[in-house]
């Protein structure tokens, strides 16, 4: 077996279900996954997938193959994030992941750093879902909550993310502010959608505000930001970010138990690598300002 290509194509029409996911996903025509499908069968002389009207099912046998083929793709992205990591200059892709919440601050002080290195071409990923770093898909990741602890990753203590409660001017002009928490009730919050949310300022929200006040609800922290400013309701905003806007007006006193520790991830691999200690370097000296 000497065709990887026709592996590979396997392996996508396996993890997608049909032939025109895969295609999609490898850039080539359908017929061109149908010919290496064909051409893997009779190469092995047996069947890896059971044809049906919603697309195609791996059989026993190409279970097996395509577990072999998912952890050699695997491999080789990794190989490819290691390799796009070596260079002794800096350029060449940087990427960086982290919550959407970080932003606003984070996308200025990434386009300082590439006036600095005009040669790299920026990647920032945001979103909930974790980056893996050991397959190469970012080369430097800020994570929140408890220190991450894959073995094969360099963790580093950032700074804390501090949360507070804040309200529009509109909101206050029509509600007031709570006193205590007997107040909460007749008061209007905003708040994440997920109970199952790790963020300190999620859990506190959940613990102590009536579910019937939560109001407002999004699974999207800028969508909650726009509310709160909107007039929605209460809702959490980083402090950094709430002070630099004049419509906002903390309603309740600042909470030590609402931050939360930000971490710098990044693999073992690339760590030590010149862009990326360039990239830590620059983070860390403009950050500062983010730091209690």
């Amino acid at each position: 077996m000497n065709n990887w290509d026709e592996i590979k194509t396997a392996y996508q029409v396996a993890r997608m279900g049909t032939v025109s996911g895969a295609a999609e996903v490898l850039g080539v025509h359908h017929a061109t996954v149908i010919r290496h499908i064909d051409a893997l069968e009779g190469q092995l002389g047996v069947k890896l997938f059971q044809r049906h009207a919603r697309g195609y099912t791996a059989t026993e046998v190409g279970d097996d193959l395509f577990r072999v083929a998912q952890a050699t793709d695997d491999q080789f992205n990794q190989l490819v994030g290691r390799i796009k990591g070596r260079g002794t200059d800096v350029s060449g892709e940087l990427v960086v992941t982290s919550l959407v919440s970080l932003a606003p601050r984070m996308a200025p002080l990434l386009v300082a750093f590439q006036h600095k290195h005009p040669d790299v071409v920026v990647r920032y990923l945001t979103g909930e879902r974790l980056f893996r770093l050991e397959y190469g898909e970012a080369h430097v990741a800020i994570r929140a909550g408890t220190a991450p602890d894959q073995p094969d990753n360099v963790v580093q203590p950032f700074v804390r993310q501090r949360m507070g409660l804040y309200a529009s001017k509109s909101y206050v002009a029509q509600y007031g502010k709570p006193n205590d928490a007997s107040d909460y009730s007749s008061h209007r919050f905003v708040g994440h959608d997920d109970d199952d949310s790790r963020a300190p300022f999620n859990r506190w929200l959940r613990e102590k505000v009536p579910e019937a006040a939560l109001t407002f609800r999004s699974t999207d922290v800028r969508a909650l930001e726009q509310a709160v400013l909107a007039g929605a309701g209460i809702g959490f905003i980083p402090v950094t970010d709430a002070q630099a806007n004049p419509d906002l007006i903390e309603v309740f006193p600042h909470q030590e138990e609402w931050s939360a520790p930000l971490w710098l991830v990044t693999h073992v691999d690339l760590h030590r690598t010149t862009k990326v200690q360039a990239f830590l370097n620059f983070l860390k000296e403009h950050s500062k300002e983010w730091r209690d």
